[in-house]
Order: structure tokens, then sequence, then C-alpha cells
């Protein structure tokens, strides 16, 4: 096939490029990096690292405050509880799974998306995709 002009091959070029470019973007997301995880409080970190065939993450520290909201939604012993649980990399990169809310007593649907090496978003959905919260973790080791 030849073009008569080359910007007549632009069109196709960008139609491609259009299709190509979300694919790709999702090919180079950043895997889950294993170590030690904030919530945007600082107020719990958590290690997060490979079970088995899937990933989990558990409490490795937590402030007063975080335990006593634990304790009074009926966990009692924050430390060392598995809140990330079963987490498995769908085809784009973002994990899915279990979490834990000890404040609540309730495990939800689950996912964490990395967005760098240091950076995670974490959501846990109620119903489906419906009634969720995200937050922005930081790596910290």
């Amino acid at each position: 096939m030849s073009l008569k002009h080359p910007i007549a091959g632009l069109g196709l070029v960008l139609a491609l490029m259009s299709v190509a470019l979300p694919a790709l973007a999702d090919a180079v997301r950043p895997p889950l990096t294993w170590g030690i995880w904030r919530n945007p409080k600082n107020s719990v970190h958590l290690e997060i690292k490979p079970c088995g065939g899937s990933a989990c993450g558990y409490v490795v520290w937590a402030d007063a405050n975080a335990q006593a909201d634990a304790a009074k939604g009926g966990t009692k012993q924050l430390l060392g509880m598995q809140l990330f649980r079963n987490f498995r990399p769908d085809k784009n990169g973002a994990w899915h799974g279990k979490v834990f809310v000890p404040d609540l007593n309730l495990t939800l649907s689950g996912q964490a998306v990395p967005i760098d090496a240091s950076t995670l978003k974490a959501s846990g959905c109620l119903l489906g995709k419906v009634l969720c919260k995200s937050q922005i973790w930081i790596r910290i080791a």
C-alpha cells in the first residue's frame, strides 16, 4: 500500500497508537514490591511479602491510636494481624485479594495498584466496586 501524501497515513498511525499506548502503560506498571509500607497517617506499618503463590501483608508496627481503634472495632491484637490476604496480580499489574479492616472488624475485597517502586494505591470495597475507600501507602524499607 502506498500513501499519496505523508499526512494521509498519520490518522492510521494515531489510531494504532491510541490502542497500543494504554496497553503499553499497563505492561510497564511496576511490580508489587516486597517490604515495609506505611499508611498515609504513618500509624500502621505493614510488611508485604510472598505467601505461597500470592502476596500478603502483616502489621509489624502500629501506634497507640491505631491499636486502640482496632480494639474498639473488636480486633484484640493488631500487631501480627494479616491485613492483605491472598493478593494475586491481574494481567494489568494490579493485585486483587481480601483486605481486613481491623477498626471495623470486616474483610473486604481489595486491590493494590503499584504506582512506582515506593508508592502503592490500596483500596477496599464493601460490595464489588461500590462503597470503596483508597489510600496511598509509601514503602519505607
